[in-house]
């Protein structure tokens, strides 16, 4: 499901965002865009608990992909069945 139709408090859509962005451009990452997320009410801590964990998991993932690690069983048919 994509976030942005998600029943989503705003302070969850605000990091969604910040996520998204994140793994998807992280180059064009600004002061603003942590301003946003301290807007939106998250602490400084929980600021780096969304970077920490979004950045761990990019880095896992190109682990594997670069490995060539296949995905389980599990995780194949849950994309099936979820069209994601």
């Amino acid at each position: 499901m994509d976030f942005r139709q998600a029943d989503l408090s705003s302070a969850d859509r605000a990091m969604c965002e910040y996520v998204e962005k994140l793994t998807l451009k992280p180059w064009e990452m600004v002061e603003a865009d942590v301003i946003a997320l301290r807007e939106a009410g998250f602490s400084d801590s929980a600021i780096l608990d969304i970077n920490q964990v979004t950045g761990y998991y990019a880095y896992v993932n190109r682990l594997a992909d670069g490995l060539g690690v296949e995905l389980e069983e599990f995780w194949k048919t849950l994309d099936e069945e979820n069209d994601y």
